[in-house]
């Protein structure tokens, strides 16, 4: 009887186990399902793409290189998972940052990647294509760099234009970048933060968001104690105040702000 029992209880984990592997995957991330697992998600309903743009750039002595694509993919899968309905690509980490010769904005500095924004531009719409193709509905790009959010608008505006006889659509969701500039920056305000300490780039503002969303980043061992960084170093304002706990102001603004524009921009006509 006691051999019979077990027997019956292996058989219902191996059950169990099957089960489980059959389940829906619980990530968001295109790049994690194998392409059966992304046609099934597509099937129930995961008809939207969001595709986080980044870039390469330099970020101060304190920050590193790839602050932007880190915090896109993070912002991303949370924004994702309040939508219910949508996955996310691959983070384009290739992006205009300035030009080489001579060399201008952030490539004066070593470790930042350029592209034309001809390429850029072509790349985005390569990838848009490939989505609708495979079935998604609604192409999401989400920049978490400023110098290109035209750019990200101008492939919208063509690729909705080429599919106007078409259910899909393309949509620059530019809030998510604006948020950063506006709430962002009056909630630190509210806080006593001053406009030069908050920063443009680099500075407390900036640094805290990543702190919030990517902390091995920011090498905190290079603010405390240290003199207040300048233009010379690549840094527009001050980060020697950042913090976790102020970032998650600007994670909470982002996110609620960009889930609203998503919904309101693929609502079906």
């Amino acid at each position: 009887m006691t051999s019979a029992i077990l027997k019956s209880f292996a058989l219902l984990l191996l059950a169990a186990a099957a089960g489980a592997s059959a389940a829906a995957p619980a990530t968001v991330f295109l790049e994690d399902l194998t392409w059966t697992e992304l046609r099934d998600e597509i099937r129930v309903g995961k008809t939207t793409i969001i595709v986080p743009i980044g870039g390469t750039e330099q970020n101060g002595p304190h920050m590193a290189l790839g602050k932007h694509n880190a915090r896109a993919r993070a912002l991303a899968e949370r924004i994702a998972r309040d939508l219910g309905n949508a996955l996310v690509a691959p983070v384009i980490a290739y992006v205009p940052e300035g030009n080489l010769d001579p060399p201008t904005a952030h490539m004066r500095f070593p470790g930042t990647i350029t592209l034309p924004d001809a390429i850029f531009e072509k790349m985005l719409e390569a990838a848009a294509r490939s989505f609708k193709h495979h079935g998604f509905r609604d192409v999401v790009f989400l920049g978490d760099h400023g110098g290109y959010q035209k750019v990200d608008q101008a492939v919208a505006d063509r690729l909705n234009h080429e599919w106007a006889a078409t259910p899909v659509r393309a949509h620059a969701i530019l809030e998510y970048y604006r948020v950063t500039n506006t709430a962002y920056v009056d909630a630190l305000k509210g806080r006593g933060y001053s406009a030069d300490e908050i920063g443009t780039h680099a500075g407390l503002a900036d640094t805290s968001l990543t702190l919030a969303l990517a902390p091995a980043l920011v090498r905190a061992d290079r603010l405390a104690g240290t003199a207040k960084p300048a233009a010379s170093d690549g840094v527009y304002g001050d980060p020697r105040r950042s913090s976790a706990e102020v970032g998650q102001l600007g994670v909470d603004a982002i996110v609620t702000t960009t889930v609203a524009a998503i919904r309101k921009a693929t609502a079906r006509r």
